[in-house]
């Protein structure tokens, strides 16, 4: 735990309505450690696809204001789902638009990930493509541990996580994260 205040942003990579990755990213304001904070960021589906046409006549307001709440937090945290064993297009779409914002807004900034699938390997594939994604930016990513939540839809209820084995999980992964985060903002 820091010895001050933090602040995380969450970026859902999911746009379903009854999202398990949108459930997940709403209960962890729960398992923080005390002193942290977490905020979501605004719908990835809130973006049109990305165009330099488009990028010409000026960033979107919602991308700005995306990049804006990344830069002012203490770190991000990326909730997504594994398409066809990589990414969501959609997400990959906020994450091209994000490259081209200066200054650019992930550039050594701490980063979780968190990935869940009703399938048994909890997204691990798309967690490596995601990966490798934000080497681009110059993320930190912050290794271990991984949260790969398998046969995720047997445990949110109600659009909550309820399975206590993954809730206790996941709050020691915040609690490192926290850790990562005060060390990577201090460097």
């Amino acid at each position: 735990m820091s010895d001050t205040s933090q602040t995380f942003v969450t970026l859902v990579g999911s746009l379903r309505k009854g999202s398990h990755h949108a459930a997940i990213a709403r209960t962890l304001p729960e398992l923080v450690p005390h002193g942290v904070t977490i905020q979501p960021l605004g719908s990835i589906g809130d973006i049109p696809h990305y165009n330099s046409d488009v990028q010409e006549q000026g960033f979107p307001a919602e991308v700005l204001a995306m990049a804006k709440a990344i830069e002012a937090a203490d770190g991000l945290i990326i909730i997504t789902p594994e398409y066809n064993y990589s990414i969501p297009g959609v997400l990959k779409n906020a994450l091209d638009w994000l490259s081209r914002v200066a200054p650019q807004p992930l550039a050594g900034k701490p980063v979780l990930i968190q990935t869940a699938t009703p399938g048994q390997a909890g997204g691990a594939r798309a967690q490596y493509h995601l990966r490798q994604v934000l080497v681009f930016f110059d993320a930190m990513v912050m290794n271990k541990p991984e949260a790969m939540v398998p046969q995720v839809h047997n445990k949110i209820s109600e659009g909550v996580l309820v399975d206590e084995e993954t809730r206790t999980f996941l709050s020691a992964q915040l609690d490192a994260f926290s850790k990562f985060a005060t060390k990577m903002n201090r460097v």
